[in-house]
């Protein structure tokens, strides 16, 4: 019996020009976040409101740029238990939908939706973005994330099922994992 193992050809291209990596198409470059960082993420803040730290401090501006890179863009989504356990899971899921569709087209034209949808990213959403399903207890647990939110200044939409006026989740807009993350520590994984 015979046995065919793969054969992998050296590429005609790496062979004529070694250094042709500057020949691949853009959609096998992953680039992690292209903004500059922001103080705060709310949708007045499309550009920084301080002077430019790498102007005042060059080393702080490497630094900076160190912790750009591997900072993720994230999408946080948050439910309600209470509906979770009396809906069918098609509803709730469609209540996220929403929600996450709102938060994405409200802030369409911001630097970090952008990033987030960009074309070399969508295949790709667990490396450069993503997208976490939390879950909160009920309305009250909801609302009070929501203020916060508000407070904070962090682009989001409170999803309002109509016409029956019930708060029924969250979702942000594309956000720096870095500058969000804390507002949602405490919060379970949806299950």
């Amino acid at each position: 019996m015979l046995t065919f193992l793969p054969v992998r050809l050296p590429s005609p291209v790496a062979t004529i020009l070694p250094n042709a990596a500057f020949l691949l198409p853009a959609l096998t470059r992953v680039s992690l976040r292209r903004t500059p960082p922001r103080a705060n993420m709310s949708a007045a803040s499309a550009s920084p409101s301080a002077p430019d730290s790498a102007a005042a401090n060059p080393a702080a501006a490497g630094e900076e740029r160190g912790k750009e890179a591997v900072d993720v863009l994230v999408q946080y989504v948050v439910l309600r238990r209470d509906l979770a356990d009396a809906w069918p899971l098609g509803s709730v899921v469609a209540q996220g939908c929403h929600a996450a569709v709102a938060a994405m087209w409200a802030h369409r034209d911001h630097p970090d939706t952008a990033a987030y949808c960009a074309s070399d990213n969508l295949d790709r959403m667990h490396k450069a973005c993503s997208t976490v399903t939390l879950e909160v207890k009920g309305e009250t647990q909801l609302k009070n994330l929501a203020e916060k939110l508000q407070k904070a200044g962090v682009r989001h939409k409170l999803w309002i099922e109509q016409p029956e006026n019930i708060p029924t989740c969250i979702a942000t807009a594309p956000c720096p994992k870095s500058q969000v993350s804390s507002f949602f520590k405490k919060l379970k994984l949806c299950k």
